[in-house]
């Protein structure tokens, strides 16, 4: 008999690429598994999903803005109708299990489930828990985590470190370096550092990365420059009549395998599907932590691969005037780099959608 399984949560990029990579392993390992995704209305998810061929139905639920209490006067109403609408998706649809990948969706969903006996997997992707991921942590039957130590934030024995799932044609990146180097008009014998803050872009690293060009250019280092769709337009104009001979700027990265494969050092944010990402490509990386982020826990996901000497860390505040510095200071340390790339390659834990996807089928049953 078939199974059916709904997959709820999404915001960021962050949380949608683990839940597809985990309804795609469902129906690699189960291909009559009926699949049931559920979001926030106007959130990315809403289109991301579809694109991956998956239906997705939308509840009307916000996050706690701390930037305006005055905004959160309809979050218990809006609260209250979206579990009264999980219940009813529930009902309409009678999944064997939910899953939640963190998100506004995953509580109103999770919470109408464990009211219902539908048991539910929880897959965090921090090394730090949100509070919705706390409180629904009692009632999971499984938690899936990426990071050792989360017994500080869960019950210790539903939990199982399977690593995060990742997009498994982002990190093929074998003998793809002098493809890459052609297609990006960029010598493939040249160091090379990749600058990437995700796909809305950093103003952060946007910003070190223009006070530092002439140091770049000094050293003869090659830069493939992912500056985001918020910061394209700006950035290109300040760079109008600059020598750009050794420098690739880009909106968006659409083949991330040939930036990876490009590079010898990448410099990155913390979010937790990067870090699972820059541990399977086994680069040297700096990380600059988003202090824009919920609990600080991109710092914290940062700090896991620091103390293991798997990474550098510069701070956000500290980047415009050491950023660039120290990646060109760590290229120029070769071994360095190797001691990094090793310890990064040890962290790295493989096959994550097909693990926490056979854990989904066991509850299932």
């Amino acid at each position: 008999m078939a199974k059916r399984v709904i997959i709820s949560g999404g915001g960021t990029g962050g949380h949608i690429f683990p839940a597809v990579a985990i309804a795609n392993a469902l129906k690699k390992i189960a291909p009559d598994t009926e699949i049931l995704f559920v979001g926030a209305n106007g959130r990315m998810e809403m289109e991301k999903v579809p694109a991956a061929g998956y239906k997705i139905i939308g509840l009307d639920i916000q996050g706690f803005q701390r930037s305006s209490l005055l905004k959160n006067v309809m979050l218990p109403v809006k609260l209250l109708k979206s579990v009264l609408k999980a219940r009813e998706i529930i009902k309409d649809f009678k999944p064997d299990a939910a899953v939640g990948v963190g998100g506004y969706a995953s509580g109103p969903l999770l919470y109408a489930a464990s009211q219902m006996n539908i048991p539910y997997l929880i897959q965090e992707q921090n090394s730090f828990a949100g509070i919705t991921n706390k409180w629904l942590g009692k009632g999971a039957s499984v938690i899936c985590v990426a990071f050792e130590g989360m017994e500080k934030f869960f019950p210790k024995d539903k939990i199982m470190l399977t690593g995060n799932p990742i997009r498994k044609e982002v990190v093929d990146i074998e003998n793809k370096r002098f493809a890459a180097a052609e297609l990006l008009s960029l010598s493939p014998l040249k160091k090379t550092i990749l600058v990437t803050g995700g796909s809305l872009g950093s103003g952060t690293l946007n910003k070190s990365m223009l006070g530092g060009l002439e140091k770049i250019r000094a050293a003869d280092v090659q830069l493939i420059w992912q500056t985001g769709k918020y910061y394209y337009n700006s950035i290109t104009e300040q760079l109008k009549g600059k020598d750009l001979s050794n420098i690739k700027v880009l909106e968006f990265l659409h083949r991330m395998d040939l930036a990876y494969a490009a590079a010898d050092l990448v410099i990155s944010r913390a979010g937790a599907g990067t870090i699972a990402e820059l541990c399977a490509v086994k680069k040297p990386v700096i990380l600059v932590p988003s202090p824009n982020v919920a609990e600080d826990h991109q710092t914290k996901n940062a700090m896991a691969l620091v103390k293991n000497n798997a990474a550098m860390m510069v701070s956000d505040a500290m980047a415009e005037a050491e950023l660039v510095d120290v990646a060109l200071l760590l290229l120029d340390n070769k071994n360095k780099c190797e001691e990094l790339s090793e310890n990064i390659s040890r962290m790295e834990l493989p096959d994550a959608d097909e693990i926490i996807a056979r854990e989904v089928l066991k509850l299932a049953k």
